[in-house]
């Protein structure tokens, strides 16, 4: 769970990614998020079927990263889009 500070309220939004130990544009995204002070739950679909199921049933995608900032999703590294849904600073 992730607390925000976002137009002078506080939001609390989980943030998870799906992704693969071999994917760079899943690095970067985790990358970005540690530099940013972000949490967040990492899932290998490469290695847990379970949750690649559940990936590909929630998004309809294949590829990764997947990302899920609360209920909004976003498919690859859109660093634009996440600053934006998380509400800080780029």
């Amino acid at each position: 769970m992730v607390y925000l500070a976002h137009n002078n309220t506080i939001m609390d939004k989980t943030v998870t990614i799906y992704s693969t130990p071999t994917c760079h544009f899943c690095q970067m995204t985790k990358d970005f998020l540690k530099e940013k002070g972000i949490t967040y739950t990492d899932y290998n679909v490469g290695q847990d079927l379970e949750k690649r199921q559940e990936m590909i049933q929630k998004s309809g995608q294949m590829g990764v990263p997947v990302i899920f900032v609360g209920d909004e999703m976003i498919i690859g590294f859109d660093q634009e889009r996440l600053v934006s849904t998380l509400g800080i600073a780029a």
